[in-house]
């Protein structure tokens, strides 16, 4: 059986790794805050990624059943209207996107 001291060590490293990882990013982060790119990243990222697991949802839903594109295509324009008139809230917009997808689909 190992010793308590390598135990420790390992516990220590792990701490320290940990740590850093989680350290490292605002320490870079703050010096970027006044930067442009930065700025514009914040802005777009957002849109991006829910652009892309749209796409994506699309996709394998109307792959899976065809007759799925009216309610995906509703819910999808849902989503955007919510994320443009509610304040760009995006937890909002998906989750009334969702909650509009699954209602139509068990509806229809």
């Amino acid at each position: 059986m190992p010793e308590p001291s390598y135990f420790l060590a390992v516990m220590v490293i792990g701490l320290g790794i940990t740590f850093a990882l989680r350290a490292v990013p605002f320490a870079i982060l703050g010096p970027l805050r006044d930067s442009r790119f930065v700025g514009v990243m914040a802005v777009w990222m957002p849109v991006g990624i829910l652009a892309i697991l749209t796409v994506s949802t699309l996709r394998t839903s109307i792959d899976a059943e065809p007759g799925r594109i009216v309610p995906a295509v509703a819910a999808t324009a849902v989503t955007i209207a919510a994320h443009l008139l509610g304040g760009r809230r995006t937890l909002v917009s998906v989750g009334l996107g969702t909650l509009t997808f699954v209602a139509l689909v068990n509806l229809i």
